[in-house]
């Protein structure tokens, strides 16, 4: 892929990834859909940014999207993520309500979640294109097997690495992960999805509490 960037912490454990046929199928993919004069999201230069700018030694923690934002101006290649100015979409709003109500941390009025990045959280959706107004697009063509090797990546640090598993689809996903309750390292916490499709059903602490309410 002529637009390749990222880490070379992770260019060299991935080389093997890159040379296998699943992502030269891959690449022919994308060639053709761009040739067919679809608008496919990020841009190529943006694909792997989870990967460019969080190194693979640095990697603290761990958030799992399903794919890009299929919308103009948003994705560019960080999950949940958008670009500045751009209009902070519902699940991040969600993220941030639960981060002032249970750390105090007053809601960014952005969505661009750069500096997350630079800090050890690598943001890596499963699939890392999208086709315009398209959700789900692109999956099945590959990216989810290239994807699942920077998981295992990730899973061999011999350093703890808190993976949040928002949603069943990043649970079944990573269920490979060596976490703590399985007798290994990582610290592996799930919840239900923030969208506000599924917020409610236990990601929102405070949806929580109203059901250990009426429980009572």
């Amino acid at each position: 892929m002529a637009d390749v960037k990222l880490h070379p912490s992770w260019l060299e454990p991935l080389q093997s990834e890159f040379a296998s046929p699943y992502m030269a199928a891959l690449r022919e993919f994308l060639v053709a859909e761009k040739a067919a004069g679809k608008r496919i999201f990020p841009a190529g230069g943006e694909w792997f940014r989870a990967l460019d700018l969080t190194p693979l030694q640095d990697v603290r923690v761990v958030i799992l999207g399903q794919d890009p934002y299929h919308g103009e101006g948003q994705a560019h290649g960080l999950c949940f993520s958008v670009r500045p100015g751009t209009r902070i979409p519902p699940s991040l709003v969600n993220i941030y309500k639960e981060m002032e109500a249970d750390l105090g941390i007053p809601r960014a009025r952005h969505g661009f979640l750069e500096h997350w990045a630079e800090q050890g959280v690598l943001l890596l959706n499963a699939v890392l294109t999208v086709q315009m107004s398209m959700a789900a697009s692109h999956q099945g063509r590959g990216w989810e097997r290239f994807t699942d090797a920077v998981i295992r990546l990730v899973n061999a640090k011999q350093e703890p690495v808190v993976f949040l598993l928002w949603g069943s689809h990043a649970q079944k996903k990573a269920a490979f992960v060596d976490s703590i309750d399985k007798g290994g390292r990582h610290l592996v916490l799930k919840a239900p999805h923030p969208s506000p499709l599924s917020a409610h059903s236990g990601f929102s602490a405070a949806s929580t509490s109203r059901r250990r309410t009426n429980s009572l």
